[in-house]
């Protein structure tokens, strides 16, 4: 039986994606799915070093715990993972993966065990003077071998049985390579045979340097097998931390093999959102060549696909299954990732192939039967249907799926529906929420377009996909006849409907980008409207900066009696007075009148106008009200008009309590800031403008909560604590 990605043909993809693994794991990654997607977009942001490829050590883990002694290379493994991570902590990595990183604290002693290790995975010789001289000796010992057998290869002696003068190496010995009959010139033994009949021969003048090689690799063996013992005795004692950077670095590879196999195919990540939809622009799916991106709206409980034969229905079925699986499992794919969104989904069915089966006596019906009878355990899941009346008579499969349908609908399940047959787009087309998509045909060159269309019933072109795939037109002229005239009509009704439907969606896109340009050009203007209104409001106040100092020079020099030059400063002063005047009179020409209840424009704030006071003027804006200049005001509308509340006259009355200075010390929160709003009303009805609330020190939690209370009171100007009493807060009202 076929796996998901089989029938999504996503073998291919997934396949690929794996190559990017350190080592071979599955494609789900454990936990919170937001978290995860949180880490990978965090790690594409950074450069860091390729990951070092291990194998699957569970085994090894296993070992261990049971105080076991481990392999080298199954040591070195272990510590390769551990250095990565130190070379990782090293760099400035985007948070939460920085914070991650740093927080994987490695043991000093199974850091010293890094130390060991050469870059190949061999023990240093080095950090070990006894494996060091074993090191020395062999090379000596092999450098002896080498030169006697040289001396043999090119003896008198020898050379009438030599097949050449190499040396060869056959199963780790160095040996020569000679004819039948050398016994009677040398004592060798023969440790190979070729097909042609040589002997690859190991002379016995060199047999006590091959012992001296034994006995020392065997001490070399002996070395390394107690560093082993060692380095597995202390993973031992840090199982846990071992078991621990295990599972941290597949998370990690998990993350990276993501983000590489994103940049290596400029993919983008879609992270599942929790509508219930599949929203795709200019998807493109991985298994297709040079592929038609796909742009489609899922947000309906059944879409129901249908259209000619060989335009693609079962690729956009697979299309939106396939999208939904890769956003589950935050594999990245080809899209518009602006306009994309793919929703969660528990699960995900594909019932696509045909399932007869003959060794199990089952019929392409009854096949589909058994896989529909499974979905009624589902809940929360999206399923595509192929070919949905595969294997029956159409007009009774189509009343059974559309009770089918409604049923597993209620079960929150999603359904992409592919059809031939109009019966059952016509049973549902009625339903809002049912989408009709329809396949389009290009008439002209009588191909597919590989493109479809939301809100219609497609037509099948049966006939002329015969023609073009080379049924003899004879044949599909009397098809036509036997199908019947007022079938044909029908279908190019439908052909004419999705037509003129095509034509208007294209008609009113294209209205609304004019429409999008349009409101732009108006935002274009009002902003420099705008931006002109500043400007004239700066050359008029730099007018009037002229003209005060103008003025302001005229009078200092007619005080120092410089009355000529007073004069003509004075004149200059007017003249900038005169401009200001005029500027003012111009921008005042081309302004509405304001009165109260006009809707206005400060600067760049919109509000409401509340009162007109000589020049100045009062408006609210966001529920702040404001005093500012009438001349900087812009009449952008009226308000609608509000019925009055009836007036009501409230006389305010001094108490006579009014204070300067009120201690809260001792007080409960609540207590206090009671006795604190009469204090206040109090002092704003007797005039006061300076009062002083006394606090103390203490905690602190008492002057918070009066800190707290003056920053949302709506009649003081300012507050600030006593300079040398941190007990005091003066306000001033």
């Amino acid at each position: 039986m076929k796996t998901l990605t089989q029938k999504l043909d996503l073998d291919t993809f997934i396949s690929n994606f794996k190559n990017f693994y350190a080592r071979d794991k599955s494609i789900d990654m454990m936990g919170d799915i937001n978290q995860h997607f949180r880490y990978i977009e965090a790690l594409s942001k950074v450069e860091f070093p390729p990951i070092k490829e291990v194998p699957n050590l569970d085994d090894e883990l296993n070992k261990i715990k049971k105080q076991g002694v481990l392999r080298l290379e199954e040591i070195y493994a272990f510590a390769t993972m551990i250095a990565y991570f130190n070379a990782l902590k090293a760099l400035s990595l985007a948070e939460p993966v920085g914070k991650w990183i740093e927080q994987i604290d490695v043991p000093d002693e199974i850091n010293d065990i890094l130390l060991y290790f050469t870059d190949e995975g061999n023990i240093n010789p080095e950090r070990e003077p006894e494996l060091y001289d074993i090191e020395k000796a062999l090379k000596l010992n092999k450098s002896e071998l080498k030169d006697k057998l040289y001396r043999l290869a090119h003896s008198s002696t020898l050379k009438e049985y030599l097949v050449d003068t190499q040396v060869h190496y056959l199963n780790g010995e160095e040996t020569l390579l000679v004819r039948g009959g050398f016994n009677k010139v040398i004592k060798a033994s023969v440790v190979g045979r070729t097909s042609a009949g040589f002997f690859y021969i190991l002379p016995q003048s060199i047999s006590h340097l091959k012992e001296k090689e034994s006995d020392l690799l065997s001490r070399k063996e002996e070395v390394i097998y107690r560093y082993c013992q060692s380095f597995s005795a202390i993973f031992s004692k840090w199982h846990l931390f071992m078991r621990f950077i295990n599972r941290e670095y597949d998370r990690f590879d998990h993350y990276q093999a993501r983000v590489m196999f994103a940049r290596t195919y400029d993919y983008q990540f879609i992270l599942p959102s929790k509508r219930k939809v599949v929203n795709l622009s200019e998807f493109c799916h991985p298994a297709i060549d040079n592929p038609k991106p796909v742009s489609i709206n899922l947000d309906k409980s059944v879409m129901l696909v249908t259209g000619v034969n060989a335009g693609g229905k079962t690729m956009l079925l697979k299309s939106l299954l396939s999208a939904v699986y890769m956003s589950k499992n935050l594999l990245p794919f080809r899209c518009n990732e602006e306009k994309t969104e793919v929703g969660h989904f528990k699960s995900i069915e594909a019932v696509i192939d045909d399932p007869q089966s003959v060794k199990n006596d089952i019929s392409t019906f009854a096949g589909r039967m058994v896989e529909f009878a499974k979905l009624f355990d589902k809940e929360n899941a999206i399923v595509g249907v192929d070919e949905i009346e595969l294997g029956t008579d159409s007009d009774e499969a189509a009343s059974l799926f559309r009770v089918m349908l409604d049923e597993l609908r209620k079960k929150g399940i999603t359904f992409i529906v592919t059809t031939h047959h109009k019966r059952l787009a016509s049973l549902m087309s009625a339903d809002d929420d049912v989408e009709l998509i329809a396949a389009l045909y290009d008439e002209e060159r009588r191909v597919p377009t590989y493109t479809f269309l939301q809100g219609s019933i497609g037509k099948s072109y049966a006939f002329e996909t015969a023609e073009r795939y080379g049924v003899p037109e004879r044949i599909v002229v009397e098809a036509k006849k036997v199908y019947g005239e007022d079938k044909e009509n029908l279908n190019e009704l439908i052909e004419k409907s999705t037509t003129l439907e095509r034509e208007m969606r294209l008609k009113i896109a294209k209205i609304d980008e004019e429409l999008k340009a349009v409101e732009r050009k108006k935002e274009d203007l009002e902003n420099i409207e705008e931006r002109l209104n500043e400007q004239h409001r700066k050359a008029i106040a730099t007018l009037e900066n002229r003209y005060n100092a103008a003025t302001k020079r005229a009078q200092e020099a007619m005080k120092v009696k410089e009355s000529t030059e007073g004069r003509r400063l004075l004149n200059e002063a007017h003249k900038h007075k005169e401009r200001s005047k005029q500027a003012k009179e111009a921008q005042q020409a081309e302004k509405v009148e304001l009165k109260v209840g006009d809707r206005v424009k400060y600067r760049t704030s919109k509000g409401d106008l509340l009162s007109i006071k000589g020049k100045e003027a009062t408006i609210e804006v966001d529920g702040l009200k404001m005093r500012v200049p009438l001349s900087q005001l812009r009449y952008i509308g009226a308000l609608p008009k509000i019925q009055k509340k009836p007036k009501t006259n409230v006389n305010v009355e001094k108490s006579g309590r009014g204070s300067i200075s009120i201690k809260l010390l001792g007080c409960y929160a609540d207590e206090a800031i009671d006795k604190l709003d009469v204090f206040l009303s109090d002092a704003l009805v007797s005039g006061f403008s300076e009062v002083e609330i006394i606090h103390g020190t203490g905690s602190g939690i008492l002057k918070k909560v009066i800190i707290d209370y003056l920053k949302n009171y709506p009649k003081l100007q300012s507050f600030h604590g006593l300079k040398g009493n941190l007990g005091i807060t003066i306000v001033k009202l």
